[in-house]
């Protein structure tokens, strides 16, 4: 499986999540090497802290394989998964995981936890990080830095000028 390009498919959606001043995590759910799921964090736009990028794309996984265990897929984010987006990819039974950036102040695939290598769930996870995470990492640093900057709002500007397409 060609992790590369199925992270440049989450980035897209990363970048539709900045584009929309949205955190840019972008996911996609692979099944059969066929995208099956696609998200982009929501949680501003819809005001609910459940629209995660994996969620989304769990959530339409699902749908169109009409049931709620997704054995034998796989999902790639841009950033580190979260406790919840963790937990759903657990109860989902998803086979592999492969993110980008980590994410230090709530990451659940080795940051500040490992609920993958916990030996009590009843399914397990093969994780892969550091798929493209210099990319990742930048289009995040490059989102905060913009919300910190007092001397303008660089979401509003181009991408391109600061290297990141």
């Amino acid at each position: 499986m060609d992790r590369v390009y199925y992270m440049s498919k989450a980035y897209e959606q990363a970048l539709s999540a900045f584009e929309k001043k949205e955190t840019p995590i972008g996911c996609v759910v692979v099944l059969g090497g066929e995208i099956i799921g696609r998200g982009h964090n929501l949680r501003n736009t819809k005001k609910n802290a459940l629209w995660h990028a994996e969620l989304i794309a769990i959530n339409e996984a699902c749908g169109f394989v009409g049931d709620w265990r997704l054995e034998g897929a796989s999902l790639f984010v841009t950033v580190e998964p979260c406790p919840m987006c963790a937990g759903a990819i657990i109860q989902a039974r998803i086979k592999e995981v492969a993110f980008g950036a980590v994410n230090g102040k709530a990451g659940c695939a080795g940051s500040v936890t490992d609920l993958f290598a916990l030996r009590g769930f009843n399914h397990r996870v093969s994780v892969t990080g550091g798929v493209m995470k210099d990319e990742c990492a930048e289009l995040m640093s490059f989102f905060f830095a913009g919300l910190r900057d007092q001397s303008g709002n660089p979401l509003n500007g181009d991408m391109r000028e600061a290297g990141i397409s």
